[in-house]
């Protein structure tokens, strides 16, 4: 029996509820209104996802995202990905490299005192002295850290790198392993073992994207970079991913990172290159200041390019080699802070007229996590008192009659003093755009250096209040 008008639910009166909830939300607090918006189920709130969506559910992709670019197979490099479950919530949660044989490798990693079992793997395997000269896996779940964990998490690690070798035809050593997720809880390797049947039967070589998605944690949208380059006459690609949303600050930003080329280029050479390009990319960007247990770039090189191969650092056919990897670390160390949780700005922050690098590093840094400085960015404030507060409490040399500050083109304060024509409506414009540049020269020298961040927001608080749930 069909319903009478007067029989139907009140849907009218929960409608014009919502509104209002809606209504006093906004004008409360505009970044709760865009959480509580992105929770609901309405097709004009969700950004369109794919049918197995990433991440977390009910997060809203950031305003800052940018589309996954177009990355064309890599010679000698198939890539697969499959639920083993991991998560509550319908979603791949492991994804699985296998490399052609004579694959080189290398890794750089977290510093934090607690590394996690895959770290340390990687880390022995690697520092071996034949370490890195054919790997021929890469295994990465997300959901289960696998960090302070101990023995158990030790030989969990083992045992997963055993039965991707034992599949593979290679040794336990020429697997490397990443996680990512929950810290304390020791990983669950059978789930692993128990759809490695499967996923391998789904190694395809154009599953770059596919791969991004299935490393996310609180990540809102999958993060890749692609370029090409020449070495004597050879095209040789480079192609990246990499997750991170939360827990990003040096030393190498709370990442995973995976790198892969076909260039043919020795472990020491590429430990080398590594090293050099993470200090300005990885290690030059923040969202909260906090170091993650299980931090991992790693690089492979496939050798498939048909370009000579090269085994030693100072090789001039390195350069436009070297630049390109740069590149693509950097675009994907900009994603991480443009994924920022709850991060509705990308700012950069540059300091100049510092007495040394590392100085001028500090100083950078310690604008760029400092949460007063983030919260007025995130009201749209130009409150370059704050970024004087910053840059003081750091004890580096800085000369205050001299000191300058920029946001954007505009001048907040010259010679120590605010700055005469200081105009505070044209600071509040610029303070609205979605991405913010703030220049600080210290007068006690002729160093830079630049850290990129972004806002805090109270949806930072709304994601890690919720994270284990």
């Amino acid at each position: 029996m069909s319903r009478t008008p007067s029989q139907t639910p009140p849907k009218p009166r929960a409608s014009t509820g919502q509104k209002i909830e809606h209504a006093i939300e906004k004008a409360l607090d505009p970044f709760a209104t865009a959480i509580k918006r992105a929770t609901q189920p309405s097709a004009a709130a969700t950004p369109a996802a794919p049918p197995a969506a990433p991440g977390k559910p009910g997060l809203k992709i950031s305003p800052l995202a940018v589309p996954f670019p177009t990355i064309p197979p890599i010679g000698g490099v198939e890539i697969a990905t499959g639920r083993a479950g991991f998560y509550k919530h319908q979603r791949d949660d492991l994804v699985v490299f296998r490399f052609a044989k004579g694959t080189t490798c290398a890794g750089v990693f977290t510093k934090h005192k607690v590394g996690s079992a895959p770290v340390d793997w990687c880390k022995r395997h690697l520092d071996a002295d034949d370490g890195g000269k054919d790997v021929r896996a890469l295994v990465v779940n997300a959901g289960c850290a696998n960090a302070f964990t101990g023995k158990a998490g030790a030989d969990a690690a083992r045992r997963t790198a055993s039965e991707v070798a034992k599949r593979f035809g290679c040794r336990q050593r020429d697997v490397m392993l990443a996680s990512t997720g929950v810290i304390g809880v020791v990983l669950d390797d059978h789930k692993i073992a128990a759809i490695l049947p499967a996923v391998e039967t789904r190694l395809d070589p154009d599953n770059w994207a596919g791969a991004a998605r299935g490393i996310m944690t609180t990540d809102t949208f999958p993060k890749g970079s692609y370029v090409e380059t020449q070495i004597e006459g050879h095209t040789v690609r480079i192609a990246g991913i990499a997750k991170g949303s939360g827990m990003i600050a040096p030393d190498m930003a709370t990442m995973l990172g995976f790198i892969v080329t076909d260039a043919a280029i020795s472990p020491a050479v590429l430990r080398a290159l590594l090293g050099l390009h993470v200090r300005t990319t990885f290690n030059s960007v923040t969202v909260d200041g906090d170091t993650s247990t299980n931090d991992t770039c790693l690089i492979f090189a496939t050798g498939t390019s048909g370009a000579p191969r090269i085994g030693r650092v100072g090789d001039r056919r390195l350069k436009d080699f070297s630049a390109a990897l740069d590149k693509v670390m950097l675009d994907l160390a900009h994603q991480l802070v443009r994924d920022g949780e709850g991060a509705t700005k990308f700012v950069k922050v540059t300091v100049d007229g510092a007495a040394s690098p590392a100085s001028a590093r500090k100083l950078a840094k310690s604008i760029a996590d400092s949460p007063l400085v983030k919260t007025a960015i995130a009201g749209q404030d130009a409150n370059w008192g704050r970024v004087v507060m910053a840059v003081g409490k750091t004890d580096e040399a800085v000369d205050r009659d001299r000191l300058a500050i920029k946001f954007g083109p505009h001048q907040a304060a010259i010679d120590g003093a605010p700055a005469p024509d200081y105009d505070e409506a044209r600071m509040t414009a610029y303070m609205k755009n979605a991405e913010i540049d703030i220049t600080v020269d210290v007068g006690s020298g002729r160093a830079s250096a630049t850290v990129w961040t972004c806002d805090l927001t109270k949806g930072y608080i709304e994601i890690n209040g919720d994270y284990r749930s």
